[in-house]
């Protein structure tokens, strides 16, 4: 197992919404998840992020608050004693046939190339259909969270094969770290 660990965003670290998260201020981490980075990082794992953020695709936010989002959320994760290694997005539009959206494999196969860590054995953790397929089109571990979509992306069914299911990504780093 690789010492690596892939995370989505919206609804695995902060809260999911429908209406997309447009500025710092509508970023709020889900509980626990900023200790499970925490968690992590002090174990000696990676934390990459790789994240869909049509909204920059879409008109309704722009690269500069992207940035301040996650700026705000690197912030957190380090006040809790953590560390995000890598962070990737796609910022195009689901219409857009681009080879980084997610379920394409093409931000997890960048985070592997960068770091320089072979996909095999990493958990990428997500709590859509689309973040898990991502995963195991790269050839690496999808794990499943129930919070954010994670409840009916599990109700749905037809999970790639050997998908691992978990409550929150509190949970997913106590299963990694012991």
């Amino acid at each position: 197992m690789s010492r690596l660990v892939i995370l989505d965003r919206d609804g695995v670290i902060n809260h999911e919404s429908p209406q997309y998260i447009k500025s710092p201020a509508e970023w709020n981490p889900l509980p626990g998840s900023l200790e499970a980075i925490a968690r992590l990082h002090q174990a000696g794992y990676l934390v990459a992020v790789a994240t869909n953020q049509s909204g920059i695709g879409r008109g309704m936010f722009d690269m500069t608050t992207l940035a301040a989002i996650h700026t705000k959320m690197h912030r957190a994760v380090t006040h809790a004693g953590g560390r995000i290694d890598a962070l990737f997005y796609c910022p195009h539009a689901s219409l857009i046939e681009c080879p980084c959206r997610k379920p394409k494999p093409g931000m997890l196969n960048a985070i592997s190339e960068r770091l320089q860590i072979p996909l095999t054995g990493v958990w990428c953790v997500g709590d859509s259909r689309r973040d898990l397929d991502a995963a195991a089109n790269a050839g690496a571990d999808p794990v499943l969270v129930l919070t954010g979509n994670g409840r009916q992306t599990l109700a749905g069914g037809k999970l790639p094969a050997g998908t691992r299911t978990f409550d929150n990504l509190d949970a997913v780093s106590r299963a990694l770290v012991g």
